[in-house]
C-alpha cells in the first residue's frame, strides 16, 4: 500500500500543496494510478492472511497492532490497511502527542472515541480517493489547467477498465447489508449505522458522478445504456435502497443526488446531440442506437413501465426523441405514450430544479457539463415538437435559463440561429411587450460576455413587433372582416405618460396580426422601436403609479428591466452610456419604492444591485445621487451618535426584512457600501459614508446571527459581507482617510471593534474552531470538496475575521488601557477554550491553506503585542500543538507559505514568548564533565527542522525553497539577537552547522541591476547579522573552528571584497531608480545594516575575521565612500524615488563611520575631506526630516577625517565651503533648539500648578549624537586646522552664528536643560578664543552676558544647593559640573587673549561666581574626588590669569581678592599636607569618598570560565594605587598653579631686594610668622613652615622620582592635561611640574620674608628670628638640591607652561657642571648672604 493518503494525494493533484511542479504531479499519478483504477475496492475486507502478515510484521509497535485490529473490526477494513490508515491518521489529524497516545490506546472509553474518529478519518479518505478521479475528469481536456497533460496521460490509461470496476463498486454499495454490532462490534450503534449509511449513499452519487463524467467524454456502447437501465430501474433512481429504513430528512439530498446522476448517465448514454447532428443533416442511420432494434425492443419495453418517479421524466423524453427520429412510423404508439408521461411528469420543471441543484458553473465541471448535456436534449425537442405540446411555456424557459448559465453554451446559442432554443426565443418576442417577463428572462440568461452582451443590446434596440392585448375592439381601428388583420387610424401614444416625457408613439396606418383567445383579441402591430425606450418608459409609468394599487403589477414588469440592466452593465460597461436614461431614473425609483407602506422588497434589491455595478465605475457620482433619495442612513448636523437616522433602507430592514426572514436588499447594501468605501472618492464620501457603517458595526454585525432566516446560508452571507466592508474599510490607505475634528471612517472602525459589542462579534466568528468547519464542510452534498456553499462561506468569514483583528490591533493607537477586543482575545479560559487555544487549533485545518496561514500571523501579532503568555492560554494542549506546527514544518506537501508564517511566529515567539519558545525548543539536559549542565536536541525540537532547512545538500529541492531558509535564518537570528544560550550552545557544536550557516555568503548573485529574489538578500543579511553577533558574544580564543576556518574561506575567497562590491553596487542601483533596486528596498536596507555591522565589527576584531590586508581595507572603505557619494548625489528633484532613496542613505551613510576607523590604520589614507564635503553639501540640501540621521552621520565621518588630516598633515582646501555649511546647521540648529527648549519650560511651568502627579516626560532632543551637537564638534575641528581664524572670521561675518549659539547657551544655562549642546558651544568657544580675532569675536558677541548669571542656575540647585557641585561622578561622564568647569577656562582663555580688553568682564564674572569660587577653593581639603580637584585646578588657573591685573582686582573688589589670597594660602597648605602624606590621602579617599576606583580604572575583565579562581585582591590594590596616584596628579598642579598665582600678590623679589622706596603699604602679609610644620587642621594660619614643607614635599618626590625610573604615576598620564605632545615624556614634565612648584615656592618665600623684613611695623625680634630660621633652612634646602642637581634634572618649564619670574629655561636632563647656574638657586644663594649678612 502507498503510504500516502488520499487526502494527501487529493490536496496535491488541486496544487494546494508543495508539490507543484509538472513532474512532480506526473510522479504522484503514476505511484498511485493503480488506486485510482481500483476505486473503493482499493480498500480490502478483512482476512486471515493479512492479519498474520501484520502480525510478522516487525516495524509496527504491538499497540498499534492491537487498535489496527479493533479499527479493521469496526469498519470491515483489511487488518494492515487499517493500521495503515491509523499511522496516516496520527500523522495528519491526530490532536494529542505521542505520549498521551499510549494512555489513550489503554484507556477503554478513550480508545473509543479515538476509533470513531479515525472511522470519520476512513471515511473521508474513501471520498478523496474518488475525488482524485473527479478531478482527472474534470480537466484532462481543459487546455487552460497547468496539468492537463498529466491528467490526460493518466486518464488513457484509467479508460478501459475504469466503468466496470466503478460500476460494481455502485452495485456493492447498493446491495451492501448495513452493519450491526454483532458483526462490527459494540461501537456499530445506531447513529454509527447512520453515519455508515451516510457514507454510503456519498460514495454511491460520488461513483455515479464519475460515470455520468466519463461518458461525457467516452461513447456509451448500447449494451451498457440497457445494463444501467435495468440497474437504475431496479433501484429506483436511488429510491429503493437496500437500506432505506435508514433513510432520513437529512440524507434526502443525497438520495436525489443519486437520481440525478442516473438520469444523466441515461441521457449522455443516448447521445442527444449527435442525434440532432445526424437529423438535421439526414444521416440517422449513423447513430449507434439506429441498427439495435433489439435492444431498443427491450428498452422500450423497460420505459414503459416508467412514470412513477420525477428522475424518469428526462429519460423518457430523450428516448421518445431518439425514437421519434429513428423510426417515427414503427415507434409512435409507443412516443406517444411516454410523450404524455413526460409531460405528467413536469419534465421542464424537473430540470430546472435538477440543474439548481447541482450548483453554479463556476468551478463546477459535473454542473457544466449536465448542462451541456440538458442543452442538447432541449434544444432537439423544440426543434421536433411543437412549443404548444410541450407544457407550460415558463416552464420551458425556466429550463432554459438554467441551462443557459453555463458560459459557453450563451455564445453557442448566438452562433446557432433557428435551431433548437432560439424558437423559445421567438415565442418570446410573439408576446412582447404584453408579457415582458419571458424575454428578459431568457435574454438575461443569454448574456455572458462582451460579445453576447452586445449582441443582447442590439436584439432589443431593433424590435419590429409590439403585441397588445384588446379586450375589446379599439375604435381607432380599421379591420378586415375575418378580424385577422388591423390598421390603425390615427397615431397614438404607447404610455400616458405628460408632454415632453420619454413616449413611444405608434403611427397611423400601422398594420396589426390579431388573433382571438381567452383574454381577447392579441394584436401583434408591425412596428418598430427600441425597446430600452420602451423600458424607460415601463420605469416612468412606476414611478407615476407607485402609491396607487397598480404598483405591484407594474413591478412584476419593471423587475426584468432592472435585472437585466444589472446583468448587461455588469458584463460590458462599454453599453452604460447608452443605459443612461434607465440608469439615471434607479434614483428616483429606489426613493419613491422605499417610502410607500408595502415597498416591494426584491424590486428594491434589483435597484440597489444597479448601482453597485455603477459604483465601481463612478464611485463619486453614484454617491451625490444617493444623498437625494434618503435610502442610506445619514446624520443631522453636526455629526453626533444621537443624531443618526437609519434613513429609509434602515425602516425596510426592521419592518420588513426581519420579521419576514428574507434579506435581499441588506445583501446588496453591504455590497454598495462596500464598493463604495473601496472608491474612495475622497473625504465627503468618508464622511457622509460614517452613519452606514455605525449601523452595520452597531445594529448588524453584533446581532446579525440572532435574525430570522428562511434560507439556508444567508446568514453565513450577511457576516461574510459585514466583514468584507470592514475589511476593506481598515485596508484603505491613509490619502483616502479624513482628517479634521470628524473621525475617519478607518478611526471609527477600530475605535467599534476594540471598545463595543462589534469586537466581541468578531471574536465569536474566530471561535467557531476548525471541529465546526469540518462539520459543516462533510454536510456539504457537493462532491468537489466545497468549492462552493455555505462551508466556503464560513471559512472566508473566518479568515476575513481573522484580517480584521490582525489589521485592528496593527492600527489601533497606543494606550495604556487594554481595549474589551483585547481582553476577549487574551482572557484565559478553563480547559483550553480560550481563543488562542482556539486559533492555534486551526493548523490542523486542511481543506483551505489560507486558514491555517492567516490564523498564526494573528497568533503572530498577539504575541508580539498582547501582555499574556500564549504557552499558558494553550494549557494541556501545548505539546500537542508544538507536535501538530512541526509536523506541518516537516511535511513535504503542506503550502509553503504556512511553513514560513510558522517560522515567524516563532521568531517573534523568542523575544515576546520564553515559556512558548521553550516549548518548541525542547531542549534536553544532563550534566557535563565539569558539573555544567549539556544540552541536546529532543525529540519534537523545532531546531532539528531548521537545521534541516540549511543543510547545504538539500538546497534547491521543492521543499526547502529560498523564503523558506529566509525564514529559518531569521529565526536563528532571533535565538541570537535574544542570547538564548542553551539553544546556541547546541546549534554551535552541530557538525556541519557554520558551513550550512554561512553557504548563502558564498553564493554568486546577479548583479543588483538584474532581478533578485529579495528573499536571498534577507538571507545573506540574517547570516551576516548571525556572525557578527557570535563574534560579538565569544572571547576570540572560544569561537568554533568550524566558524574560523568559514571566516578564513570568506577572506582568502575574496568574499568581503565581493560584498563590498555588492553593497556599493545596491546602493547605486537603488539611486539610479533601476527597478530591481526599488522592488526590494526594505530587503536592500537590511542587507546594507548587516554589511555595515560586519564593518564595525571588524574594526575591533580584525584578527577573528581574517580581515588584516591593508588593501582590503582600502578596498571596503572606497567602496563605501563611492556608494554613499552616489547615494547623496541624488539629484532631488525625482521625487519618485525621493523617499526611498534617501531611506538608503541614511543606512549607508551610517556605514561611513566604521569606514573611517578602519582607515585610521591604512598606510596612506586617501583625500577624504573632497568627497565627504560635496556629499554634506547635498545632505543640507536634501529634506531635513528624512536626513536628520544622515547628517549626524556624515558630521561624524568629517570630524573622524579631520583626525586623520591632523595626524597626517596637509592643508584643507575645502575649509570655505565646509565652515559655510556646517554654520549654516549651527545656526539653524541653535534656532530650532531655542524653540523646542522653550516650549518645554512653558510646558513645564502650565504643569506646575496642575493636579497630576504623573507629569509626562518632555521629549530631549538633547543628545550625545544629535545634529546640533555634532555640528558644533565639527565646527571645533574646523577652527582648529583654521590656523590663522581667517576663515572663520569671513563666515561669521556673513551668518550671525555666535549670537544664535549663545542666545541658545543661554536659555539653555537658565533652563539648565541641553548638557550636551552646552558642553559642544563650550568647546567651540574655547578653541575660537585661542586666537586673537576668535577672542575679540566672543567677547564682542556678548559671551559673559550669555553665561555669568544664567551660570548661577548650573549649580545654585533648588534642592540640594552648592553641594551639587561637588559631586563624586566620574571626571569624563558629561555633568553640570562640567559646564561650570568648562566657563572658568573659557574666561581664563580669554582673559589670556584679549588681556586688558576683557578684565571688565572677567572682573564681573568672578565678582558674581565668588561664593562658588570661595568654596571650591576650601573644598579641596574636604573632598579629594577627582571632579572637585578638577574644578579647583580650573579656578586657580582662572585666577593666575586675574592675577596679573591685581591693582583693577583691588580697586574694583578689594575684599574678594583679600578672600582669595586667604583661600589660596590655605589651599597650598591643603595640597603640601595631602602630598606629604600618602596614607591620610589614601585613607580620605577610602573612608570619605568611597571613591577608591575612579570610571576609567577599572579593568576590562572579559567574563569567560576559568578553571581557577583569578585573585582580585591584587587588582584591587592596583587600582587603589592608580586611584591615589591621579589625586596626587591633581593635587601637585592645584599646587604649582596656587603658588605661581600668590607670586602675583606678592613684591617682584628683584624690586624689593634692590628698590628701598618700595611702598610696601600695597602688598599685604599672606603668610604668618612662624616655622614649624603645620598641622592638617583650618584653625593654623599659613606660615613660612608652610612654604618650607612645600619645597620639601616637593625636593622629596624629585628624590622618589630618582630612585624609581619610571614611577606608577606615569601609568595615569592620561589625566595629565600637560601631556601636550609626545616628545616630551611624561616623566620629564612630572619632575618639570614639582621643579615649578619648587622654584614659584622659592619666589614667594623670599619675597614674603624681604617684605617682613621691610616692614617697620615687624618686631626687631621677629626680624632677626627669621632671618636666623631662614638662613638655616634655606642653607640645608641647597645643599640637597647642589647634590640633587649633580646627578642631573631638568629645569623648570615655566617659560614654556606657566608664567615664571626666570627670563631663561636650562635644557632639560642637562648635567649643571657648576653651581651656581640655575637662576633661581642663584636667586635664593643672593637672598641667604643678604640675610645673613
Amino acid at each position: 500500500m502507498c503510504a500516502r493518503s488520499s487526502q494527501e494525494l487529493w490536496t496535491i493533484l488541486l496544487g494546494r500543496s508543495a508539490l507543484r511542479e509538472t513532474a512532480q504531479i506526473e510522479a504522484e499519478l503514476d505511484r498511485n494510478g493503480a488506486r485510482l483504477l481500483q476505486g473503493l475496492s482499493y480498500y480490502k475486507p478483512p482476512s486471515s492472511s493479512a492479519a498474520d502478515k501484520l502480525k510478522a510484521n516487525k516495524d509496527v509497535a504491538q499497540p498499534l497492532k492491537d487498535f489496527g485490529l479493533r479499527i479493521s473490526k469496526l469498519l470491515g477494513l483489511d487488518e494492515q490497511q487499517s493500521v495503515q490508515i491509523l499511522q496516516c491518521y496520527l500523522q495528519d489529524d491526530y490532536r494529542g502527542t505521542r505520549n498521551t497516545l499510549k494512555t489513550v490506546l489503554q484507556d477503554e472509553r478513550q480508545s473509543q472515541a479515538l476509533l470513531l474518529k479515525i472511522a470519520d478519518y476512513y471515511y473521508e479518505e474513501r471520498v478523496c480517493l474518488l475525488r482524485c478521479v473527479l478531478l482527472l475528469l474534470t480537466y484532462f481536456q481543459d487546455e487552460r489547467h497547468p496539468y492537463r497533460a498529466e491528467y490526460a496521460t493518466c486518464v488513457s490509461k484509467l479508460e478501459k477498465d475504469l466503468v466496470n470496476n466503478y460500476q460494481q463498486q455502485f452495485e456493492a454499495l447498493f446491495n451492501a447489508e448495513a452493519p450491526t454490532w454483532e458483526t462490527h462490534g459494540n461501537l456499530m450503534t445506531e447513529r454509527q449505522v447512520s453515519r455508515w449509511f451516510t457514507q454510503c449513499l456519498r460514495e454511491q452519487a460520488l461513483l455515479l458522478e464519475v460515470l455520468f463524467l466519463y461518458y461525457a467524454y467516452f461513447e456509451m456502447p448500447p449494451s451498457d445504456l440497457l445494463t444501467f437501465t435495468r440497474l437504475f430501474k431496479e433501484q429506483g433512481f436511488g429510491q429503493r435502497q437496500t437500506n432505506r429504513h435508514l433513510v432520513d430528512k437529512s440524507m434526502d439530498a443525497l438520495v436525489d443526488r443519486i437520481g440525478y446522476f442516473s438520469c444523466l448517465i441515461l441521457v449522455e448514454g443516448m447521445d442527444i446531440d449527435f442525434l440532432h447532428k445526424c437529423a438535421l443533416e439526414d444521416r440517422t442511420e449513423q447513430h449507434q442506437l439506429s441498427n439495435t432494434p433489439d435492444i431498443n425492443k427491450e428498452m422500450d419495453q423497460m420505459l414503459l413501465t416508467f412514470g412513477d418517479i420525477s428522475h424518469h421524466g428526462p429519460v423518457l423524453l430523450a428516448w421518445v426523441l431518439l425514437r421519434h427520429t429513428l423510426q417515427p412510423v414503427e415507434a409512435g404508439p409507443v412516443v406517444r405514450r411516454l410523450g404524455q408521461t413526460t409531460l405528467q411528469l413536469g419534465v421542464f420543471q424537473y430540470l430546472t430544479d435538477m440543474l439548481k441543484a447541482l450548483g453554479n458553473t463556476d468551478n463546477n465541471c459535473t454542473a457544466s457539463t449536465a448542462r451541456m448535456c440538458i442543452y442538447g436534449l432541449l434544444s432537439f425537442v423544440v426543434t421536433s415538437f411543437e412549443e404548444d405540446t410541450l407544457g407550460s411555456q415558463q416552464h420551458l424557459i425556466n429550463a432554459a435559463c438554467e441551462v443557459l448559465a453555463a458560459p459557453s453554451l450563451a455564445e453557442l446559442f448566438w452562433e446557432s440561429p433557428n435551431v433548437g432554443l432560439e424558437m423559445i426565443l421567438d415565442s418570446a418576442v410573439g408576446v412582447f411587450p404584453h408579457k415582458t417577463g419571458p424575454l428578459l428572462q431568457l435574454l438575461t440568461a443569454l448574456l455572458s460576455d462582451k460579445s453576447t452582451a452586445k449582441r443582447v443590446y442590439t436584439f432589443l434596440d431593433k424590435m419590429s413587433f409590439y403585441t397588445e392585448v384588446y379586450k375589446n375592439k379599439p375604435n381607432d381601428v380599421l379591420s378586415r372582416e375575418d378580424e385577422t388583420l388591423w390598421r390603425r387610424l390615427a397615431p397614438k401614444l404607447l404610455y400616458p405618460l405628460g408632454a415632453g416625457q420619454t413616449n413611444l408613439r405608434m403611427p397611423q396606418g400601422c398594420y396589426g396580426q390579431v388573433c382571438v383567445g381567452e383574454q381577447g383579441y392579441l394584436v401583434r402591430w408591425d412596428y418598430s422601436y427600441s425597446s430600452w425606450t420602451l423600458f424607460t418608459c415601463e420605469i416612468e409609468m412606476l414611478l407615476h403609479v407607485v402609491s396607487t394599487a397598480d404598483v405591484l403589477a407594474h413591478c412584476e414588469r419593471v423587475k426584468p428591466i432592472l435585472d437585466l440592466v444589472h446583468k448587461i452593465i455588469s458584463t460590458d460597461w462599454t453599453v452604460s452610456d447608452c443605459l443612461l436614461p434607465l440608469t439615471s431614473r434607479i434614483y428616483m425609483l429606489l426613493q419613491r419604492l422605499t417610502s410607500v407602506i408595502n415597498p416591494p422588497v426584491d424590486v428594491i434589491a434589483s435597484c440597489v444591485n444597479c448601482l453597485i455595478v455603477l459604483a465601481t465605475r463612478q464611485p463619486a457620482k453614484v454617491w451625490s445621487s444617493l444623498q437625494h433619495t434618503g435610502f442610506l442612513p445619514f446624520a443631522s448636523v453636526p455629526l453626533t451618535t444621537m443624531g443618526m437616522k437609519a434613513g429609509n433602507y434602515g425602516n425596510l430592514l426592521v419592518l420588513f426584512e426581519q420579521p419576514r426572514g428574507e434579506y435581499a436588499v441588506t445583501v446588496a447594501f453591504l455590497r454598495l457600501v462596500t464598493t463604495l468605501v473601496k472608491g474612495q472618492v475622497g473625504s465627503t464620501q468618508s464622511k457622509g459614508l460614517i452613519p452606514c457603517v455605525l449601523l452595520v458595526l452597531k445594529e448588524m454585525l453584533p446581532s446579525y446571527h440572532k435574525w430570522r432566516y428562511n434560507t439556508h446560508g444567508v446568514r453565513e452571507k450577511i457576516g461574510c459581507l459585514i466583514l468584507e466592508l470592514v475589511h476593506a474599510i481598515l485596508n484603505l490607505s491613509p490619502e483616502g482617510e479624513s482628517e479634521g475634528s470628524t473621525p475617519s471612517l478607518q478611526s471609527l472602525c477600530i475605535y467599534s471593534l476594540a471598545n463595543t459589542e462589534a469586537g466581541q462579534a468578531v471574536v465569536n466568528i474566530m471561535g467557531v474552531g476548525v471541529d465546526t468547519i469540518n462539520v459543516v464542510l462533510a454536510a456539504q452534498p457537493s462532491s468537489s470538496g466545497s468549492c462552493e456553499g455555505p462551508g466556503q462561506v464560513l471559512i472566508q468569514t473566518v479568515k476575513l475575521a481573522f484580517s480584521v483583528t490582525n489589521n485592528v490591533i496593527r492600527l489601533k493607537p497606543q494606550s495604556d488601557t487594554v481595549s474589551p477586543l483585547e481582553q476577549a482575545l487574551t482572557q484565559h479560559g478553563g480547559h483550553g477554550n480560550n481563543l488562542i487555544a482556539v486559533l492555534a487549533k486551526y493548523i490542523y485545518h486542511k481543506h483551505d491553506p489560507a486558514l491555517p496561514r492567516l490564523a498564526v500571523q494573528l497568533l503572530k501579532r498577539l504575541a508580539s503585542v498582547a501582555p499574556m503568555s500564549v504557552y499558558a492560554c494553550l494549557g494541556s494542549d501545548a505539546a500537542a500543538i508544538r507536535d501538530a506546527f512541526l509536523t506541518r514544518l516537516q511535511s513535504k506537501t503542506v503550502d509553503l507559505r504556512i511553513k514560513v508564517t510558522i517560522l515567524e511566529f516563532l521568531t517573534v515567539a523568542v523575544e515576546t514568548q520564553p515559556g512558548l519558545i521553550e516549548l518548541f525548543l525542547n531542549l534536553e539536559t544532563k550534566d557535563g564533565s565539569e558539573g555544567a549542565k549539556e544540552f541536546s536536541l529532543g525529540e519534537w525540537s523545532c531546531l532539528a527542522v531548521v537545521l534541516e532547512l540549511l543543510d547545504c545538500e538539500l538546497q534547491g529541492q521543492y521543499w526547502c525553497p529560498p523564503l523558506l531558509q529566509r525564514a529559518a535564518l531569521a529565526f536563528l537570528h532571533a535565538l541570537w539577537q535574544d542570547r538564548r544560550d542553551s539553544a546556541l550552545s547546541v546549534l554551535r557544536t552541530k557538525e556541519k552547522f557554520w558551513d550550512n550557516l554561512t553557504t548563502p555568503l558564498f553564493g554568486t548573485l546577479p548583479p543588483p541591476s538584474e532581478t533578485t529574489e529579495p528573499c536571498v538578500l534577507e538571507s545573506c543579511a540574517f547570516v551576516m547579522k548571525i556572525i557578527g553577533l557570535e563574534i560579538y558574544y565569544v572571547v576570540s580564543g572560544q569561537l568554533e573552528g568550524s566558524l574560523k576556518s568559514a571566516l578564513q574561506r570568506l577572506s582568502s575567497q575574496r568574499r568581503y571584497e565581493f560584498w563590498s562590491q555588492y553593497v556599493r553596487e545596491l546602493v547605486c542601483a537603488a539611486c539610479e531608480g533601476e527597478d530591481g533596486g526599488m522592488r526590494s528596498l526594505s530587503e536592500s536596507q537590511m542587507l546594507i545594516s548587516a554589511w555595515r555591522t560586519l564593518l564595525i565589527l571588524s574594526t575591533s576584531h580584525s584578527e577573528v575575521m581574517q580581515l588584516k590586508e591593508d588593501s582590503v581595507r582600502l578596498k571596503l572603505f572606497m567602496d563605501v565612500l563611492e556608494g554613499t557619494k552616489a547615494a547623496v548625489s541624488l539629484s532631488l528633484s525625482v521625487q519618485a524615488f525621493e523617499t526611498n532613496v534617501q531611506a538608503l542613505q541614511v543606512y549607508q551613510i551610517s556605514c561611513l563611520c566604521p569606514a573611517v576607523v578602519l582607515l585610521i590604520v591604512l598606510v596612506s589614507a586617501p583625500a577624504l575631506l573632497p568627497p565627504l564635503s560635496l556629499m554634506l553639501e547635498n545632505v543640507l540640501q536634501a529634506d531635513q526630516q528624512l536626513m536628520e540621521r544622515t547628517k549626524a552621520k556624515l558630521f561624524s565621518a568629517l570630524i573622524s577625517a579631520l583626525h586623520i588630516q591632523g595626524l597626517n598633515g596637509g592643508e584643507i582646501t575645502q575649509l570655505p565651503q565646509l565652515l559655510l555649511c556646517v554654520c549654516e546647521t549651527v545656526q539653524d540648529e541653535a534656532v530650532a533648539l531655542i524653540d523646542s527648549t522653550r516650549h518645554i519650560t512653558q510646558k513645564s511651568d502650565a504643569q506646575e500648578d496642575s493636579m497630576e502627579t504623573d507629569t509626562p516626560r518632555s521629549v530631549q532632543k538633547d543628545q550625545r549624537d544629535s545634529v546640533c551637537v555634532l555640528a558644533l564638534h565639527l565646527s571645533k575641528e574646523l577652527c582648529r586646522a583654521d590656523e590663522d581664524g581667517e576663515q572663520w572670521l569671513q563666515v561669521m561675518r556673513k551668518l550671525p552664528v555666535l549670537p544664535s549659539v549663545l542666545s541658545a547657551l543661554e536659555l539653555s544655562l537658565r533652563s539648565k536643560q541641553n548638557l550636551y549642546f552646552t558642553e559642544a558651544a563650550l568647546h567651540l568657544l574655547l578653541t575660537l578664543a585661542r586666537t586673537p580675532q576668535g577672542a575679540a569675536a566672543v567677547a564682542g558677541a556678548g559671551v559673559i552676558q550669555s553665561i555669568c548669571l544664567p551660570l548661577l542656575s548650573v549649580y545654585e540647585g533648588p534642592a540640594n544647593g552648592a553641594t551639587q557641585a561637588f559631586s563624586r561622578k566620574p571626571l569624563d561622564a558629561p555633568c553640570w559640573p562640567g559646564v561650570y568647569r568648562l566657563c572658568l577656562s573659557l574666561m581664563e582663555s580669554l582673559l589670556k587673549t584679549l588681556r586688558y580688553n576683557f578684565i571688565n568682564e572677567a572682573l564681573d564674572f568672578v565678582g558674581v561666581h565668588q561664593e562658588r569660587i570661595l568654596q571650591c577653593l576650601s573644598a579641596v581639603r574636604t573632598v579629594q574626588s577627582l571632579a572637585c580637584l578638577d574644578e579647583a585646578d580650573h579656578t586657580v588657573g582662572f585666577l593666575l590669569q586675574l592675577s596679573s591685573f591685581c591693582k583693577e582686582w583691588q580697586f574694583h573688589l578689594p575684599q574678594l581678592l583679600r578672600d582669595v589670597q586667604v583661600n589660596l594660602c590655605y589651599l597650598c597648605q591643603t595640597c603640601t599636607y595631602l602630598l606629604h602624606s600618602k596614607k591620610m590621602l589614601h585613607h580620605y579617599l577610602q573612608a570619605k569618598n568611597g571613591e577608591a576606583l575612579p570610571q576609567g580604572s577599572h579593568p576590562q575583565r572579559v567574563l569567560q570560565p576559568t578553571s581557577k579562581e583569578q585573585p582580585l585582591s591584587g587588582e584591587r590594590e592596583e587600582a587603589e594605587s592608580k586611584a591615589l596616584q591621579a589625586v596626587q596628579c591633581s593635587l601637585l598642579k592645584i599646587l604649582s598653579k596656587t603658588l605661581a598665582t600668590l607670586q602675583h600678590f606678592t613684591p617682584d623679589c628683584c624690586q624689593i631686594l634692590l628698590d628701598q622706596s618700595m611702598d610696601l603699604a600695597e602688598y599685604r602679609t599672606l603668610f604668618v610668622l612662624s616655622f614649624t610644620t603645620p598641622a592638617f587642621d583650618s584653625d593654623v594660619a599659613p606660615s613660612f613652615g608652610t612654604l618650607l614643607a612645600t619645597i620639601n614635599v616637593a625636593l622629596s618626590m624629585l628624590g622618589e622620582i630618582e630612585k624609581k625610573k619610571e614611577p606608577r604615576f606615569f601609568i595615569l598620564s592620561s589625566v595629565w592635561s600637560f601631556c601636550m605632545t609626545d616628545s616630551v615624556s611624561c616623566s620629564s614634565l612630572f619632575r618639570s611640574l614639582l621643579m615649578f612648584s619648587m622654584e614659584n615656592c622659592f619666589y614667594v618665600l623670599i619675597s614674603q620674608a624681604m617684605r617682613c623684613l621691610k616692614d617697620p611695623a615687624v618686631l626687631p625680634r621677629d626680624k632677626q628670628r627669621v632671618k636666623q630660621e631662614l638662613s638655616s633652612e634655606l642653607s640645608t634646602l641647597l645643599t640637597t638640591l647642589f647634590r640633587f642637581f649633580r646627578r642631573g634634572s631638568p629645569s623648570s618649564p615655566a617659560s614654556g607652561l606657566l608664567p615664571s619670574p626666570q627670563t631663561k629655561p636650562t635644557t632639560t636632563g642637562a648635567k649643571v657642571t657648576q653651581e651656581g647656574q640655575e637662576p633661581f638657586i642663584q636667586l635664593v644663594q643672593a637672598f641667604v648672604r643678604h640675610v645673613q649678612r
